[in-house]
């Protein structure tokens, strides 16, 4: 692999937080995700397909595991018929939520469109990054 001005030990050094954040939250599902167990508390696996028109059941399945697995959700498995798994943040979870709403909040001022009209009041936006 050639040698670029990206691969020079200090310039990876100043990139780690954000690489790091990177490679735990990639993936084209993980921010609505926690977006929408952080909005609605608990979310069930068929909730979450729903919600996420286009997701496969594997995709969300892989998805949720490496959020699981990287602290950000808990999985709650309740021994019924039928069976019942619960998602909700973790701590750490909980605490990503204010970026999750900046980011949600710049989103709508700088890339929707003018007369797009957010689900969420600005009541709930702020109750939810106080959490």
């Amino acid at each position: 692999m050639t040698d670029n001005k990206f691969r020079k030990r200090e310039i990876m050094m100043r990139c780690a937080p954000m690489s790091t954040l990177q490679a735990v939250l990639s993936g084209k599902w993980k921010f609505l995700i926690l977006w929408y167990i952080a909005v609605s508390k608990v979310q069930r696996f068929g909730e979450l397909l729903r919600r996420l028109d286009g997701i496969t059941q594997s995709t969300l399945t892989k998805q949720l595991r490496e959020l699981e697995y990287d602290g950000f959700i808990h999985r709650e498995i309740y021994k019924e018929i039928p069976p019942k798994v619960e998602y909700t943040l973790t701590q750490l979870g909980k605490s990503f939520v204010p970026v999750l709403t900046h980011m949600m909040m710049w989103s709508q001022d700088h890339l929707c469109p003018s007369d797009y009209v957010s689900p969420y009041t600005e009541e709930q936006i702020k109750e939810l990054s106080e959490q």
